[in-house]
């Protein structure tokens, strides 16, 4: 075997490049080291099959992926929006440590803090060790920052394709709007996304391969083609649970940070009649990308690859469809931070699941430790294989999500506890209250309960970035004025 220490390119002592392409070793490479497959979904809640996050899901390949899988069923975004959470898996940092709280351009966030300055990106660091990297799509918040792939197919700007006039949502600030739209499957950026990653699956590698391919549907608009809302009929449609005056017993600040005015509120979905359309629209929209989801494993199957390389599929954070009045991510709440986070080890011990709290975060140091490649010291994530092995191990953590500085939410099994900037408070007990429609912060017989969870809040809270802006409401626009940062909408 192999001496893996040595045999990575990079490392201390190890033969040369040209070297390594004049000899047999290439071969060996390829056996020895795991290829890696990514799957990104943006905007993706628990709407799948494995999940069971809804009654009216319809999504056979993922459902296929997590049959020879291990589903994490209580995995949380590091934070409920796509620059920061995006950020926060690149780099294996939190957004606590660095300040990225907002979107940043890809480009910047190496600037964003000194903790940022000397990171290595998660495909820089297969890239280091030996790997061929390629992505499409979207990946980091826009594209790819510079020099992280080896090759880049691209992606459309926005979530196109855009109609000339929305069918209902008019708001200019959000691409938020549903409907049939365009006609065809070929016409969606990500169909052409998973093909372009299907032809590199296709290809013959000389060494082992990060391919990374990221999906843009289910974010709005919720524009498919008919043949995915047909998949839906609505009068089959079921609708989530939903409250009126849900958020009577939060905190003031937790009514300003989530007040999302450009979205749409359930009560005005009720009123106009539009509810069971938005969720048929999201539902058409993850049965689709389900579909792109599918090309991309079928590609897999059908390479030379297939019993050598590793899956993993995951969303950027959730999304609230009418849960809590929002059609939204961006809270401290469940709908917003749990998302599907799927892994199929190269040598898979069939289907799994494990409720074990568990971050985004963890990616970066879980696929180093699964292709046994040398740990990167700077990650702030746990290495997740021991739950791979045995998804029931002993595990004493919890998952932290962040939005915006000084504002947390620590997830175990059983509790969502959330401490806001200004000390406030919420608790919600999960045997009892999945909704979280029950705060149970001022009631004394929990205050042991919120001190033990209160360990888990991060020991650094590091001010907002310069680098970064904030396009989501106004308390946080004016955070990101006040931090020196763009703050542009």
């Amino acid at each position: 075997m192999i001496n893996r220490r040595n045999f990575l390119l990079g490392s201390a002592g190890v033969a040369t490049a040209a070297a390594l392409y004049n000899s047999d070793w290439l071969t060996e490479l390829k056996k020895e080291y795991p290829n890696v497959l990514m799957l990104i979904v943006d905007d993706l809640n628990d709407w799948v099959g494995p999940m069971q996050g809804h009654p009216n899901a319809k999504t056979p390949n993922i459902d296929k992926l997590a049959g020879n899988a291990t589903t994490f069923t209580n995995a949380h975004a590091s934070a409920p929006l796509c620059g920061p959470s995006r950020a926060s898996i690149m780099t294996g940092l939190a957004p606590s440590t660095t300040g990225i709280y907002g979107h940043i351009n890809d480009n910047d966030i190496r600037a964003a803090s000194d903790k940022t300055a000397h990171s290595i990106f998660l495909s820089e660091y297969f890239k280091d060790h030996g790997y061929y990297t390629a992505a499409v799509g979207k990946v980091f918040h826009q594209r790819v920052a510079d020099g992280s792939f080896d090759d880049y197919g691209g992606r459309v700007k926005g979530f196109g394709p855009y109609r000339d006039e929305k069918f209902v949502w008019n708001d200019p600030r959000t691409n938020t709007d549903w409907g049939a739209f365009p006609e065809k499957d070929e016409q969606m950026p990500d169909y052409d996304s998973a093909h372009w990653i299907a032809d590199k699956l296709a290809t013959d590698h000389d060494k082992p391969f990060f391919m990374a391919c990221g999906f843009l549907r289910p974010h709005a608009p919720w524009y498919v083609p008919q043949k995915w809302f047909d998949m839906h009929p609505i009068e089959q449609v079921q609708l989530p649970p939903y409250i009126p005056k849900d958020l009577a017993d939060v905190p003031e600040i937790a009514k300003k940070v989530t007040d999302h005015p450009m979205m749409p509120t359930t009560e005005w979905a009720l009123e106009n009649g539009h509810y069971r359309d938005i969720v048929q629209a999201y539902l058409a929209s993850v049965s689709f990308v389900d579909s792109c989801v599918g090309i991309v494993l079928d590609a897999l199957e059908k390479s030379a690859y297939a019993d050598n390389t590793a899956v993993v599929l995951w969303g950027d954070h959730g999304y609230h469809i009418g849960e809590k009045d929002k059609f939204a991510k961006m809270t401290l709440w469940e709908r917003a931070t749990r998302t599907p986070l799927i892994i199929k080890p190269p040598k898979s011990q069939g289907k799994q699941v494990s409720n074990k709290p568990v971050s985004l975060l963890d990616l970066y140091p879980t696929l180093v430790k699964m292709c046994g490649l040398p740990e990167n010291p700077t990650n702030e994530g746990r290495d997740l294989t021991p739950l791979l092995n045995d998804p029931n191990a002993k595990w004493q953590h919890a998952a932290v999500t962040t939005y915006g500085e000084k504002n947390h939410a620590i997830k175990t099994e059983k509790y969502r506890y959330i401490r806001y900037e200004d000390g406030s408070e919420e608790l919600y007990d999960h045997t009892l209250d999945r909704n979280e429609w029950r705060n149970l912060a001022t009631d004394p017989q929990y205050a042991e309960v919120k001190r033990e969870l209160a360990k888990h809040l991060p020991a650094i809270d590091a001010p907002w970035s310069e680098k970064t802006y904030y396009d989501g409401n106004d308390y946080f626009l004016q955070k990101t004025v006040e931090a020196g940062a763009k703050g542009r909408m």
